[in-house]
């Protein structure tokens, strides 16, 4: 039995698990879409068909495939982490063209877990931007090919709301699951610290990166978060009991100003979830005033990724980046984060989860960023996404939800849903619920 790539994860594992269909046959399915649908969208990096392929066919021999839950998924790798026997080269000219000798703990895992690697997905250089682009190569957005698929695990959304994978890993140091997910209309999320194996070049920024996934469906997600936390709990969604739900629509910084549109979805989704027996209600949360200490990690976690690269061969905008983390990397003080997290735990006392916007404004053009100024696309960055690096800042988990299609730019709406330590299942219960009731269209009819 053939597969289309539309067929969730979850479904094709099964059907592998059962006999009615192979690995090959899955993998085939995949390949066969990214064929067609990778020439628009630009979204790899590199395409493994043959690798892909040997892998499907020792996964059939497996005396275990009855029991594995990813059996015969294909799956994208983003090229932030290192997958024996491929370069790992970040997004940039600057890295070693050298294959990796080993798996990623998380490439290990899914790999165990009977998925197969088709291909490594495209990213901003050193995953630092919120939009996905290298000089001759920008990755579109399948709902409008004039806008960004986002960043920097742009590739990695795009593949997923193309259909060219039921699956993609992420990582999110600032966003960088969430921003895509909105952009593109997949569902995302930013497990919290410690949750996953994070090992994301040389300090995870600080503690602020994590590996999570991109989906089509909450329980995909779920699935393959289960597998990438070793935690099989997580991917049993249980029902979202009735939740204290604070609605926070407001902009968290005066840079950035909030789209109507956007605004109403958080508001929207909240009215919503009122009807459903949850107790929902305005707040304002305890964002940072002061945007040193998210500054002062960024790009000092950059500027220690980029430790023993040629700098000359950094894009302009990255090379600034790099300098100014080098200077601001003294104002790294986990005191700044103790004093944010004690506010929002305050917070967190009245409510059990958070919803706001995923996204400011609809997602940028798909343009060459990558040859714009370091002010520029920082300018653009927080003015269209200011929304997720709260989270990050103090390890919390995060996740992004589509509910609608913004009317100009014919691009997915979106809401984030944060929670304290320990909120991922809550999270992920609340996110289904809001899939049921409102759903969303798997797959982008790239055009």
């Amino acid at each position: 039995m053939g597969h289309s790539p539309f067929t969730p994860a979850a479904v094709v594992a099964e059907q592998v698990r059962s006999g009615v269909a192979s690995p090959g046959e899955a993998v085939e399915a995949s390949l066969a879409a990214i064929a067609e649908r990778e020439p628009k969208i630009r979204a790899f990096v590199t395409v493994l068909e043959e690798q892909a392929r040997a892998d499907a066919a020792a996964l059939s021999r497996r005396p275990d495939l009855a029991t594995l839950p990813l059996a015969g998924v294909p799956v994208a790798i983003k090229d932030v982490i290192p997958v024996a026997g491929l370069p790992m080269r970040e997004g940039s000219t600057a890295t070693s063209a050298e294959p990796r000798a080993t798996d990623h703990a998380v490439v290990a895992r899914l790999k165990a877990a009977g998925a197969v690697v088709v291909g490594l997905t495209t990213l901003p250089e050193l995953a630092v931007w919120g939009s996905t682009d290298a000089p001759g190569h920008i990755t579109r957005n399948p709902w409008n090919l004039s806008r960004t698929c986002g960043g920097s695990s742009g590739g990695a959304a795009a593949a997923v709301a193309a259909g060219m994978v039921p699956l993609s890993h992420g990582t999110d140091g600032l966003g960088s699951i969430r921003i895509p997910a909105a952009n593109c209309g997949v569902f995302g999320i930013k497990p919290g610290r410690g949750v996953v194996p994070s090992e994301l070049g040389a300090t995870s920024w600080f503690g602020m990166a994590e590996n999570g996934p991109l989906a089509t469906t909450v329980g995909d997600a779920a699935l393959m978060l289960s597998v990438l936390a070793d935690r099989p709990d997580l991917a049993r969604i249980g029902a979202s009991e009735p939740l204290r739900i604070a609605v926070a629509s407001g902009s968290p910084t005066f840079l950035a100003t909030v789209d109507p549109q956007w605004r109403d979805a958080a508001v929207r989704a909240g009215t919503e979830l009122t009807g459903s027996g949850h107790d929902v209600e305005p707040a304002t949360l305890p964002y940072p005033v002061n945007l040193l200490p998210v500054l002062a990690r960024w790009t000092a976690g950059t500027a220690a990724d980029a430790k023993g690269l040629d700098l000359r061969q950094l894009q302009p905008r990255t090379r600034r980046h790099v300098a100014l983390g080098r200077a601001l990397g003294r104002f790294v003080r986990p005191a700044q984060v103790d004093k944010l997290e004690e506010s929002l735990r305050e917070f967190f006392e009245n409510y059990d989860v958070v919803i706001t916007p995923a996204l400011a404004q609809p997602p940028l053009a798909a343009t060459a960023w990558s040859e714009r100024s370091w002010a520029s696309n920082v300018v653009a960055n927080v003015r269209y996404a200011p929304f997720s690096a709260l989270w990050n800042l103090v390890g919390w988990p995060a996740a992004s939800v589509p509910v609608g299609t913004h009317s100009h730019s014919g691009t997915p709406l979106a809401v984030q849903i944060a929670a304290p330590p320990g909120g991922e299942a809550r999270i992920l219960a609340l996110a289904a619920h809001i899939e049921r009731v409102g759903g969303w269209p798997r797959v982008a009819p790239v055009r």
